[in-house]
């Protein structure tokens, strides 16, 4: 629910964003944007992601995948009906053999 309202907040940051730009001239001397500035609407538009973060926290992160190395003839593999996990990468010149589920 917290992910639903963040990303409905984002929209709507999001969907003010053109309107605004559209009033402004490509001019540096006539730069007047209509309503909020642009210092204005980035705050805004950080405290919404700010606010987003604090709520998701690490589910978002990419969590990095280490998986242990095994010798041979140890157990590399587990099997979970027609599919099969790997448990550990097997040593250089070995292979996770698939039917007996260890290191060859």
């Amino acid at each position: 629910m917290d992910g639903v309202r963040a990303v409905l907040y984002l929209s709507v940051c999001l969907s003010l964003l053109p309107p605004l730009c559209r009033g402004q001239v490509s001019s540096a001397d006539e730069r007047s944007p209509p309503g909020l500035s642009a210092k204005e609407l980035a705050e805004a538009l950080q405290a919404v992601l700010d606010e987003a973060d604090d709520r998701v926290g690490l589910t978002v992160q990419k969590k990095a995948s280490v998986i242990p190395r095994c010798d041979v003839g140890e157990r590399c593999a587990m099997k979970h009906g027609p599919r099969i996990g790997r448990l550990c990468d097997c040593l250089r010149g070995t292979a996770c053999n698939t039917f007996f589920l260890r290191c060859y």
